[in-house]
């Protein structure tokens, strides 16, 4: 205990008006969090403020981050705070890492009220990198919107925030610390937790460990690869994979978290983890896998380096939850995925005869469904690869070869790959290391490699091909014009009897709108949530605009997706597949000349 109360201060301030949380939290340049005066003040302060005075005094909150550059002295400020704005007690990891899943765990185990998560997903880190804050509610689950716009106005007529700036506090230090604090009757606590135990301890009671194992160090023993990407996964990598389930301590790589990642992008794809790549491609390794900076998306590879899209692991995973233990136990409800993401899940749910939930983007919208009880499983497309179009030494040439009066031939370069992001109610958030734990028990049951569990699902299910292109920077006004008079285009009447010719595919379109949610839950709409138009063969294709990013303007996806059921035409390549859709895309968007882009940002 401090022997001297510690004052609580009362700072003036201005409000900022780019204080609004997007779908992961606010997300900027890190610049803009060091050193803006009050920035990251403000935000907290509104944060906080959101939270109803009478929930807020006495409760408890969790702290964590993905280790990046910033995150120890934004920690400090959360603390100081915290404590000035009547939080009684603080949880927050050992040296202040904790990744997403874990805090969705820990706030769920020990009834809190919410939880802090410092992060910018897969950005790069460091000085000239990104940083953000999402703020995790009480049922471990990304902010509904109802509590974003809470903070969102609090921020934007902000005067004050109550901070304790002599409060300071030890983060490696393991164990209770308690202060006293001016015209406080209770000390305020902070714990500072081991960042692996308890979300261990949870994993623990959801798969067959043993199965695992002996996996991993029986006499056919499956040697694997795995990449932390010097994010915040490596003490969970060592200490469960290594450490509690066997495998050698030389298959985990890039464990120690470090500011910047060690000057790498954070993004599990092939792109950005090429070294992983190119271990899984000589073959010495089964299974590999890599992790982003805060632990909720993952990569998934096989042997001689086949690849695993995330609407095959998304999938896959659904097909084969039986080898899970907790669902073995518990049953299947249903599964939920995003609006954008593939159909391939759909067709796992018809088969299993479970329910499906087609949700807006944005793991939020997963939680009700989960704390209903009507949904166990879900996952959604977020790839997160950067494309560098001139450089990528592995990129994928997408030649779209346009017909009819389609004039000119697109054709870019782009890093192919893409992490997935899935989860199961076991916590509410997406969780990486739950996914390639589940892919490891899919393995250890059917005793079968990566490559044969996939194309055994494709004879079954068929194929979805699937690509996402990224217009990021785009001028924010172009792009509202630009949905505006696409959705004027396609919800017309006249629309859905158009046929579309490319060379010799001949697309006819079943349907198209503007996504419009309901919640079955608690009845809530959400409108305008990306422009669909589907075709009678099951092809899609989606337009919707993006609010993750960290730069400035506004970010533009289209997505592509065609089915296959023969299995003769399985082995085909996706842009071959998918080039028709999207030069119907780009033709009906008109979407280089009204942004000025010649192509995309980024092809996933």
């Amino acid at each position: 205990m401090e022997t001297n109360p510690i004052p609580i201060l009362t700072i003036q301030t201005t409000p900022f008006d780019d204080q609004r949380p997007g779908t992961n939290g606010l997300r900027k340049k890190t610049a803009v969090f060091e050193s803006k005066k009050n920035y990251l003040q403000n935000y907290i302060q509104s944060l906080l403020s959101s939270i109803d005075l009478r929930d807020r005094q006495g409760c408890t909150m969790v702290v964590g981050s993905d280790g990046r550059y910033f995150s120890r002295a934004a920690t400090e400020v959360i603390v100081q705070m915290a404590a000035a704005n009547g939080i009684g007690r603080l949880v927050i990891g050992h040296n202040g890492i904790l990744s997403t899943p874990a805090v969705s765990c820990i706030i769920r185990k020990i009834k809190a009220i919410g939880g802090i998560i410092l992060t910018a997903s897969h950005n790069p880190g460091g000085p000239g990198g990104d940083f953000g804050i999402k703020f995790n509610v009480a049922n471990g689950g990304p902010s509904p919107d109802t509590v974003m716009e809470r903070i969102h106005q609090v921020s934007r007529t902000l005067e004050e925030y109550a901070i304790c700036p002599d409060l300071h506090i030890d983060l490696s230090r393991l164990g209770r610390h308690d202060f006293d604090l001016e015209n406080k009757f209770k000390p305020f606590r902070v714990e500072i937790v081991d960042s692996v135990e308890i979300y261990l301890n949870m994993l623990r009671g959801i798969f067959d460990f043993g199965a695992i194992k002996s996996l991993l160090t029986g006499p056919k023993q499956l040697k694997i690869r795995i990449d932390a990407m010097n994010g915040v996964m490596g003490p969970y990598v060592r200490r469960i994979l290594c450490d509690e389930l066997g495998a050698p301590a030389n298959s985990a790589v890039n464990c120690v978290p470090l500011e910047d990642f060690g000057g790498q992008h954070p993004n599990p794809n092939p792109a950005f983890a090429a070294s992983l790549v190119d271990s899984m491609k000589g073959g010495e390794f089964g299974f590999g896998a890599a992790f982003d900076a805060d632990g909720d998306r993952y990569m998934i590879m096989g042997e001689n380096g086949f690849f695993v899209s995330p609407s095959d692991s998304l999938a896959v995973m659904a097909a084969n939850l039986s080898c899970i233990p907790y669902f073995s136990q518990r049953g299947i409800r249903g599964f939920a995925r995003s609006m954008p993401t593939s159909t391939a899940i759909d067709r796992v749910a018809k088969a299993m005869k479970v329910a499906l939930y087609e949700t807006p983007t944005g793991w939020r919208f997963f939680g009700n469904l989960m704390d209903s009880g009507r949904c166990s499983f879900c996952g959604e497309e977020s790839f997160g690869t950067v494309q560098d179009s001139e450089s990528s030494e592995i990129g994928r040439t997408f030649l779209l070869a346009e017909a009819n009066d389609y004039s000119s031939a697109f054709l870019t370069k782009a890093q192919g790959g893409g992490a997935e992001e899935e989860g199961s109610d076991h916590i509410r958030d997406k969780d990486g290391l739950w996914s390639v734990l589940v892919w490891l028990s899919i393995m250890a049951v059917r005793k079968q490699g990566v490559e044969e569990i996939v194309r055994d699902h494709w004879a079954k299910m068929g194929r979805n091909y699937f690509c996402r292109f990224d217009y990021e920077g785009v001028d924010g006004k172009a792009a509202y014009y630009l949905m505006r008079d696409l959705e004027a285009v396609i919800t017309d009447k006249a629309f859905t009897t158009q046929k579309f010719s490319v060379g010799n595919n001949i697309y006819s379109v079943e349907k198209a709108d503007n996504f419009e949610y309901i919640d079955p839950v608690d009845g809530s709409v959400s409108r305008k949530q990306g422009l669909r138009i589907m075709f009678t063969d099951s092809s899609r294709i989606i337009f919707r605009l993006s609010g993750s990013g960290a730069g400035t303007g506004a970010t533009v996806r289209i997505y592509a997706e065609s089915y296959e059921r023969d299995p003769e035409r399985h082995n085909r390549e996706t842009q071959v597949v998918l080039g028709p859709l999207i030069a119907i895309a780009l033709k009906i968007s008109n979407i280089h000349e009204r942004t000025g882009h010649r192509g995309p940002n980024m092809i996933t």
